[in-house]
């Protein structure tokens, strides 16, 4: 279901939740008392087992929403912070340079262009730079985020990247119905970090397998493969390696 700026969710098409609120993602706003409506163009997204919902953007483009996880790469650094790219086409976020788990002035990354970052978006507005970090603020503690080191990137939709980060059910089945990422850790032991911005940042210790992976998520995002097509690709690819 396409959505324009303004326009109405229908509460047919509003999830139950089963305790607690609705989850309100990025396009989206609530007006009390039950009225939500889309703030962009968008088509609009489900997930009934988590009670969210949110707006995949038409154009394909990423825009920043507060508590997005995102991977970014250091363009330049001022005194106190650093300018760091999302994607080719949203303005630079903003990264305090105090922003990890623990730091000091002392003890502060040294980080330098072009060097990658897992973090979290903080803030995000129309009107103010938006900004994130590398640690929770509410416990200090990294939880996975900071600088990320070696491996290689690879750039993937926005909308697949929400795929991929919706991980898997009790059964062990893909929420998101990719599927690359488990079958292929069958296989080969590697890291990966996913951001929300269609980014994901894949180290093997291997340059060949650490590209296998990248083109595997690639293609499996651009023929809109389903998950018996994954795993025949995955086969295939390892089979080759």
């Amino acid at each position: 279901m396409v959505l324009l700026p303004g326009e109405v969710v229908p509460s047919e098409h509003l999830p139950k939740p089963k305790k607690g609120a609705l989850t309100l993602g990025p396009g989206l706003h609530h007006t009390p008392p039950s009225t939500i409506s889309a703030t962009t163009a968008g088509t609009l997204s489900i997930d009934h087992r988590k009670a969210a919902l949110w707006l995949e953007h038409t154009n394909g483009r990423y825009l920043p929403s507060v508590g997005d996880l995102v991977i970014a790469q250091i363009h330049h650094s001022s005194v106190e912070t650093y300018s760091c790219a999302l994607t080719p086409h949203t303005p630079f976020v903003l990264l305090g340079q105090l922003a990890f788990e623990g730091v000091s002035k002392k003890t502060r990354p040294q980080l330098k262009a072009g060097d990658v970052v897992y973090g979290r978006v903080s803030k995000a507005s129309k009107w103010e730079d938006v900004e994130m970090e590398c640690f929770n603020s509410a416990t200090g503690k990294s939880e996975g985020m900071g600088p990320l080191k070696g491996g290689m990137l690879f750039d993937v939709s926005p909308s697949f990247a929400r795929r991929l980060m919706m991980g898997t059910d009790k059964e062990g089945k893909s929420k998101g119905g990719v599927v690359i990422l488990e079958e292929v850790g069958e296989k080969v032991k590697f890291e990966v970090a996913m951001g929300r911005n269609g980014r994901v940042w894949v180290d093997s210790g291997s340059v060949r397998e650490t590209v296998v992976i990248g083109q595997l998520l690639k293609r499996a995002d651009e023929e809109d493969m389903d998950v018996d097509a994954q795993k025949k690709a995955v086969k295939k690819a390892l089979k080759d390696v």
